[in-house]
């Protein structure tokens, strides 16, 4: 069955999916769309894993296995849908906002990401050799790295409008953005160690991350600039909605050819364009039209990647050990990220007050679209499934248990 889909088709019927469920959802369900998608991932990949059961004469695992074999993730997931994931969440990005809070930010989406990424992978380094699947280190911090970006457009639409203070607000979208990046250098650093099976350096482990960001951001800015100088030129959105696609599918390739980060460079180019772009280069009718168009593209994107990582998460979980890596990483995930924020965030008790900043930068900090590309882009191995089972599991609990109970958390906080 699977095996016998064209890629046109395929494309087809993700679309046709997250068409039926996202009218399912606003007629009936009315539940925030990143977790309607989630759970449209979890309902579709169910339902296989059932009719596989019932009718196993028809094999419909087996033939899901060879076509997913027969797919190029890296290049599909990683070097395509994650330029215009991260561009469309920077275009959201007020960067006057977070000028005001820009220590925590930058403290947060550095250190932070460093300490997640440090007591996340130990947590499961020390798990799969209790379970009897002993993970390479080197792997395990990789999925430390994977699992560390947070996902600013699910959680600043469950915030919005419940009168949370502007800094907090400014803190939670900062941080997901400037983490993005600076968790996919140190994935792609670590990737790369892992699947060469090459130690490396602290040192050169520190190079090439200074080269691949400090490169990203320069060649954002250049780019950014340019797209910026000819939206200024013109005012028809038929042609600015096409010079950001161009911006960001020519900024990433650009940027994988001579070597530096491309997901750093497209989020910068995003800052400018959702800046001083929307501000001073466009029309009200063209600013209207490429924001909702990066906004709809954002979820289609988001729906597909839910339904691909649940679609390969019903083939892994044969081996019960996956899911229990999966559950056991959900409190080591939470663990990391309680102190990774909770340790810094006293130093900014009067812009960041402890009590109402800490439960919403905690509880709220979900785990979604950029995560899934990442761990999709590895290459096929063992170390990869287990990656992805905990993956999976993680993000699962997050956007379902986290976000679809934050909003009832905020309104408990104090005023």
């Amino acid at each position: 069955m699977f095996s016998s889909l064209t890629g046109f088709e395929v494309a087809a019927a993700l679309i046709v999916l997250t068409a039926v469920f996202c009218f399912l959802n606003v007629w009936i369900f009315k539940a925030q769309t990143t977790v309607a998608l989630v759970a449209m991932g979890a309902v579709v990949a169910a339902t296989i894993a059932v009719a596989d059961m019932l009718t196993p004469q028809n094999h419909f695992i087996a033939d899901l296995e060879d076509f997913l074999s027969r797919v190029d993730f890296r290049a599909t997931v990683l070097n395509g849908m994650l330029s215009f994931l991260l561009f469309a969440g920077a275009l959201h990005v007020d960067l006057s906002q977070i000028a005001r809070v820009r220590w925590p930010v930058m403290v947060l989406s550095t250190l932070g990401v460093v300490t997640t990424m440090l007591i996340v992978g130990g947590g499961l380094f020390l798990v799969t050799g209790w379970l009897g699947i002993p993970v390479p280190l080197i792997y395990c911090l990789t999925f430390g790295a994977l699992i560390s970006p947070t996902d600013p457009v699910a959680v600043l639409a469950i915030l919005k409008g419940k009168g949370l203070p502007l800094q907090v607000e400014a803190t939670v979208a900062g941080e997901s953005l400037f983490n993005d990046g600076v968790a996919i250098a140190a994935f792609t650093v670590l990737s790369a160690a892992a699947v060469n099976h090459h130690d490396i350096s602290l040192f050169e482990a520190g190079e090439l991350f200074l080269v691949e960001g400090g490169g990203g951001i320069a060649l954002g800015l250049i780019t950014g600039g340019i797209a910026f100088l000819a939206m200024h030129a013109i005012d028809d959105y038929r042609v600015e909605l096409m010079i950001s696609l161009a911006l960001v599918m020519g900024g990433y390739a650009l940027a994988s050819r001579i070597g530096v980060s491309g997901p750093i460079a497209v989020a910068t180019a995003g800052l400018i364009i959702g800046n001083h772009g929307v501000a001073h280069a466009m029309s009200d009718t063209v600013r209207d039209y490429l924001l909702k168009f990066w906004e709809v593209l954002d979820e289609i994107l988001n729906s597909a990647l839910f339904l691909l990582i649940g679609l390969f998460a019903i083939m892994l979980f044969h081996d019960v050990r996956l899911i229990l890596v999966g559950l056991i990483s959900i409190p080591i995930v939470l663990l990391a990220r309680a102190i990774s924020v909770g340790v810094p965030l006293p130093l900014w008790g009067k812009t960041l007050p402890f009590r109402t900043a800490f439960p919403i930068l905690v509880w709220g900090g979900l785990r979604g679209g950029v995560s899934i590309a990442l761990v999709l882009s590895l290459p096929e191995t063992p170390m990869r499934d287990v990656l992805l089972g905990a993956t999976y599991v993680v993000v699962l609990f997050s956007v379902l248990g986290q976000g679809g109970t934050l909003a009832a958390l905020v309104r408990r906080l104090p005023g």
